[in-house]
């Protein structure tokens, strides 16, 4: 099954935009399509408002910004904008992740302008009207903008984060119990650890006396937690942590000269050598012909389809 996941409908290349115009993301049909079901949204014309149509701007202050016509600010669109942000945040609540056009004064998520009455944009940007309401209601739930998800990293993260969230709302859909919530933890393990070591280690410790808590509170709590570690981009000197951590697992299997040879690609890595496809690919052969049982299960080894070809630029 594909994970659900919401976009404008802009950048699936509907002619929606106020010049009748459109931002076709081929990521999005090219790739992402074929593990995502994408569920299409335009708040301008989910209010009513016509294709074309004369073009809307943030103003005012920028904690509390009203979207307003640009050729007419009493034409004010934010309580339209904002209950249509609060029904779909309600209808969409199979949603695993969502895709946001930048810049946008309805679903722009970072640095859209807000103008001032001098007619310039204030220093401090904000974020569109359906966006920060859908952000709101599920703050846990990935979000990325269109133009951010050309940075290799910040595409990988994201990605990885909606894999991980849809895994969990399967666990949730099946049953919570506190065995089924420490081996979530344990196939996580080094997936966590490569987002931030010590975070990784903090929630180690809050699943240490697991029976002793209530399973839903202690979920909640965890996966608030681990949603924001995933959310911390990993560097390379932490993934080759986690790497050599690995590596410790096949050390009595290899010959010295494949364990040398491993060793020498997961520093060349470190040096910026070679892209995280390559010592992934030797760990996952080296596994093939000598299987463990514990490292089969990590999530770090495959977090995602390798088909998507994420960890081939970083």
């Amino acid at each position: 099954m594909r994970i659900k996941v919401g976009i404008s409908s802009c950048l699936l290349g509907e002619n929606v935009r106020f010049d009748g115009g459109h931002k076709h993301l081929r990521l999005c049909t090219d790739s992402l399509s074929r593990f995502f079901e994408f569920v299409p949204e335009c708040p301008e014309v989910g209010i009513g408002m016509g294709i074309p149509r004369k073009p809307i701007r943030l103003v005012g202050d920028v904690q509390a910004p009203h979207a307003v016509a640009v050729h007419d600010y009493q034409l004010d669109y934010t309580a339209e904008l904002t209950a249509f942000g609060q029904q779909k945040a309600r209808e969409h609540k199979g949603l695993c992740g969502y895709i946001f056009m930048k810049d946008s004064p309805s679903c722009g998520l970072f640095r859209v302008k807000i103008y001032q009455k001098n007619g310039y944009p204030a220093a401090e940007p904000g974020r569109g009207i359906y966006a920060d309401v859908l952000k709101k209601a599920h703050p846990l739930m990935p979000m990325e903008e269109s133009g951010r998800l050309n940075d290799p990293l910040l595409r990988e993260n994201f990605i990885s984060r909606v894999f991980a969230y849809s895994d969990w709302q399967q666990l949730l859909n099946a049953g919570l119990t506190h065995h089924k919530l420490i081996n979530f933890h344990t196939r996580y393990k080094y997936l966590l650890m490569a987002h931030s070591p010590v975070y990784y280690a903090e929630l180690g410790r809050m699943l240490a006396d697991a029976g002793n808590h209530d399973v839903e509170a202690l979920g909640e709590r965890y996966f608030s937690a681990l949603m924001m570690v995933l959310s911390e981009i990993a560097s390379r000197k932490t993934h080759t942590n986690v790497l050599m951590h690995i590596q410790g697992y096949l050390k009595k299997k290899l010959s010295s000269a494949e364990k040398q040879e491993l060793a020498d690609i997961i520093d060349r890595y470190r040096t910026a050598e070679l892209p995280l496809i390559v010592p992934i690919t030797l760990l996952k052969h080296h596994f093939n012909n000598y299987p463990d049982p514990y490292i089969a299960k990590q999530a770090y080894l495959q977090p995602y389809p390798d088909a998507l070809s994420l960890r081939n630029t970083i």
